[in-house]
Parts: structure tokens; sequence; C-alpha cells
């Protein structure tokens, strides 16, 4: 079959190791079958602070959001931006990034890869 289909809903959160409170991980790459970039749709609590601060320098990864669902707030390089359903934003590997909600929680698309080379997996996320 070349076309999948499926509802966020349907995609199973990650469990176990590395898991943070109010925060559900989809991994919606393995769901869909993409194997060219990496992709996880992301659910966030109300209040929810526990997304770690991180940037990709040490691998060049480019990230690309888009929040599905309620408002965010994306604090990079020091700034902090709120984003609404609707919006994309792009990441470049060296800024520094963290997540969290307020008083709404919200759902975010993350696509990533490195430019110019073959997209692989981290394997600690298979």
């Amino acid at each position: 079959m070349t076309t999948k289909i499926s509802k966020i809903s349907e995609i199973q959160h990650h469990t176990g190791e590395h898991t943070i409170a109010g925060i559900r991980f989809k991994p919606a790459r393995q769901a869909m079958g993409v194997s060219a970039w990496g992709m996880n749709v992301i659910e966030f609590d109300p209040r929810c602070d526990g997304y770690p601060e991180h940037d990709h320098k040490h691998d060049g990864q480019e990230e690309l959001y888009v929040v599905l669902e309620g408002s965010i707030v994306l604090i990079a390089d020091g700034s902090e931006t709120v984003i609404e359903k609707g919006t994309l934003v792009r990441v470049a590997p060296e800024s520094r990034r963290k997540f969290v909600t307020r008083e709404h929680g919200a759902t975010l698309l993350a696509l990533g890869a490195t430019p110019g080379k073959a997209y692989a997996p981290d394997p600690r996320m298979g």
C-alpha cells in the first residue's frame, strides 16, 4: 500500500524511559512509515514546563514545529514567543529551544532532518 491514513488520536504515545510528566510524544514517523525525516506529535498538558531545553549543534538538525491545537510558548535564544494554532516555526540547529504551556494545553507536530544528509532515526527512539 502506498497511501497511509491515520488519526493522531490512534497513534499510541511513548511510554517508559524518557517519559516526561504532562507531555505525550507520539512517534508519528514510525506510525506513518516515514523514512526521510523525523516526525513526532507532541501533546502538552496545561502549565507544563518539562520539555527539555536543547539545540542540535551536534547533528545539524533543523526543526519545524506546527501548532495543531492550542497555544504554546516557545523560548528560543532568550526570547519568549506565544505561538498559536495554525502557526509554523522553524528553529535552526544552533538555537536553544524549549516549549512551555500556560493555562491551556497544546499539540505540536515536530519535523526534523539535517540538510544534505540522509535521515537516520535516533536509535534511542526506534
